[in-house]
């Protein structure tokens, strides 16, 4: 990996199983997420690193790619596999992949 280069890939091609990182905070959270998501916000991944397995790729995603490309980097520079996801839950959203809300109501990134 060479400067700031991270892998990225769109929504539509997050594997369903895979491992993915959201790094919103917790309002964006509750109003709309992946099923099966892991939830760290971006100002605590720093003490919940040890959280995230290391033996798999993990992708990361934010509500448009911008703080979830800062949390693949700085997971990549601590020697995980991490994958930006390229324009983050708008584009999950936009790709009608599957979201459920921790509220009840109907999920939606905000």
């Amino acid at each position: 990996m060479f400067g700031s280069e991270i892998p990225e890939v769109p929504a539509s091609e997050v594997p369903e199983n895979a491992y993915l990182l959201d790094v919103r905070e917790n309002d964006e959270w509750d109003a709309g997420h992946a099923p099966g998501a892991v939830h760290i916000p971006l100002g605590t991944l720093g003490d919940r690193a040890a959280e995230v397995p290391q033996d798999q790729k993990v992708y990361v995603v934010c509500r448009s790619g911008g703080r979830s490309a800062q949390a693949a980097t700085a997971l990549n520079q601590a020697g995980w596999d991490a994958v930006n996801v390229a324009g983050g839950m708008q584009d999950w959203a936009g790709s009608q992949r599957s979201m459920e809300s921790g509220s009840g109501d109907e999920p939606r990134v905000i």
